[in-house]
């Protein structure tokens, strides 16, 4: 369970660092809170129009005697809406992301240079419009993943008892794994690490990445509150995937062992 608690110090830790470094935090903010507008107004448009759109898709329903029609369309639009919130929570990190790149890729940069004993960080040699493309692309690919994810547990959550208690802390566990990448591709991609790579080496450190990116599961459920932990979680990704590749990192108190895992995500 060490790599359960060295996950959660790796959170800390990035928050701190940015408390500590007023500027960089300021920035930081910025793709958050331009994020944060879109999602807002995405939202506000689905539950402003959602009922015309659920109307228009279920002409066949235009028959039905009343009270089902109503009642079809009414499940099916807060469905539509329930789908929307849940989507937007899922890509809110990697919108976020790609929108601040070069922001957080300065951040990151920086913080591998304080926490490194020889005080280097790895550079990227790729233009800044190759990156984006290369993030873009291994974002819908996550994206996509986790949609799928996203698709079975809803369905599950119909469960009796279980869809309302196991389901939802199953979800926690696999909504973290997910931002934990996402987190850490800012690191591992400015060192040339490819997302299957990326995959397998978080895969190889779940109770890591899970002590790491359950927490921020549960608070970036409101992304009014992701937008300000977004800079801290990006520093104390960097230092997981120093971990993660065995770097050496100063004034460390010793890298949890790797545990044996046995269920993918």
């Amino acid at each position: 369970m060490r790599d359960l608690g060295a996950g959660f110090r790796y959170l800390l830790k990035g928050q701190k660092w940015v408390g500590r470094h007023g500027r960089q935090y300021g920035f930081g903010l910025l793709p958050g809170l331009i994020t944060l507008v879109l999602y807002a107004a995405a939202l506000v448009a689905l539950a402003l129009w959602g009922a015309d759109l659920v109307g228009w898709a279920t002409p066949f329903a235009d028959d039905w005697a009343d009270p089902w029609a109503g009642l079809f369309r009414g499940f099916l639009t807060a469905v539509l809406f329930a789908l929307g919130l849940l989507l937007c929570v899922l890509t809110f990190t990697a919108t976020t992301l790609l929108v601040g790149q070069p922001f957080y890729e300065s951040l990151s940069e920086k913080f591998d240079r304080d926490v490194s004993p020889d005080g280097t960080a790895p550079e990227s040699d790729l233009p800044l419009w190759r990156e984006v493309w290369i993030s873009a692309r291994d974002s819908l690919r996550i994206v996509a993943r986790a949609a799928v994810w996203a698709v079975l547990l809803f369905a599950l959550g119909f469960i009796p008892v279980a869809g309302q208690t196991v389901v939802p802390v199953i979800g926690f566990f696999v909504t973290g794994f997910f931002l934990t990448e996402e987190l850490t591709a800012v690191a591992l991609q400015r060192r040339g690490v490819e997302l299957r790579e990326r995959l397998a080496l978080l895969r190889s450190r779940k109770t890591l990445v899970w002590g790491f990116g359950t927490p921020l599961a549960v608070v970036f459920l409101v992304p009014f509150v992701a937008v300000f932990l977004m800079p801290g979680a990006v520093a104390g990704a960097t230092l997981m995937a120093r971990d993660l590749l065995g770097e050496e990192t100063e004034g460390d108190d010793g890298a949890a062992e790797p545990e044996e895992e046995g269920v993918d995500a």
